[in-house]
């Protein structure tokens, strides 16, 4: 094998976590693929997976590799896609928050396919704001303001959010008719933002200017879905995407109160970087996101 195909053998077995499986995926009998890794780690001199008997993860080094590795493999394929009429091609990553990728991304993504066969898509789901370089991501979705940043950002929309209540916790505490009113007895369900590093306030525009309020909470969590199941279960005020609610609302398992007082719409982004020229696959895939976003009439807001 030549180097180029050890790198593509190697990135294989650390994303299947298994030797047995990547050699099936290259055609290729597992002990060949066993012999060239113990080649490799003798040429370079160092220890680039660990092995045990049900599973194969990289070591540092093998993590470091791994990204120089992505980085290279996806050049050459760039460059082979960069002449001619030759469809985009080879593997994608991306990073997408996840109530986004579930909404938005993922009832989509036959359609892509369809268009663009030889990409395989490798997504993951966070809401920190990841080094997309150190990181082997190609470009990563975010929702909310964010910090200032080396990567190229492209604005994709702005999305709405609403303030929510189970009905049996407005029975216990009652209907708000202003924010003001919530320091009466109410109670917030905590959103632990890893992106923010706090719990998100609970936000509210009264006469022109947004305003925020930490209310008392029973209980904090980090997980889009658990805060939600939170305020189903009556522990709290939320407020979260509002194509996020859309079920909550139908079934009126959860209500929409202080809609006269919504907070700020916050912007959706799509980021990558700049120091990389583009690629046809990442192109194609942004252009297909910005059309996804363009066309929605639903909405959100916050990283939640």
């Amino acid at each position: 094998m030549d180097r180029l195909d050890v790198m593509r053998l190697f990135m294989r077995i650390v994303e299947r976590e298994s030797f047995t499986q990547a050699a099936e995926d290259m055609n290729l009998p597992r002990s060949t693929a066993t012999d060239v890794i113990k080649a490799l780690e003798t040429r370079l001199g160092v220890r680039l997976l660990h092995r045990t008997t049900r599973q194969v993860s990289p070591t540092p080094e093998g993590e470091t590799y791994y990204q120089r590795c992505h980085h290279i493999v996806a050049d050459i394929e760039d460059a082979e896609t960069a002449f001619g009429n030759v469809r985009p091609r080879g593997t994608l990553r991306v990073d997408v928050h996840g109530t986004l990728a579930r909404h938005f991304i993922l009832p989509s993504l036959l359609a892509f396919f369809a268009m663009y066969p030889d990409i395989e898509l490798h997504m993951s789901e966070g809401d920190r704001l990841v080094d997309p370089v150190r990181e082997g991501m190609d470009c990563v979705l975010r929702v909310g303001e964010l910090r200032d940043s080396e990567m190229v950002v492209k604005k994709l929309g702005v999305l709405e959010e609403v303030t929510l209540a189970a009905p049996a916790y407005l029975k216990a505490h009652g209907i708000p008719a202003h924010p003001d009113r919530l320091a009466d007895g109410h109670f917030m369900v905590g959103f632990q933002s890893s992106l923010r590093g706090r719990i998100l306030p609970l936000e509210f525009m009264i006469d022109g200017r947004l305003h925020d309020m930490v209310l008392p909470l029973h209980m904090a969590v980090n997980a889009a879905e658990s805060y939600v199941s939170a305020a189903r279960a009556g522990l709290g005020i939320i407020q979260i995407p509002r194509y996020h609610a859309a079920h909550d609302l139908k079934t009126k398992t959860l209500v929409e109160i202080l809609a006269a007082y919504p907070p700020v719409p916050s912007p959706v982004s799509l980021l990558y970087p700049r120091n990389r020229q583009m690629s046809p696959r990442v192109r194609v895939f942004i252009d297909w996101v910005t059309e996804i976003f363009r066309t929605s009439s639903t909405g959100s807001r916050s990283n939640r």
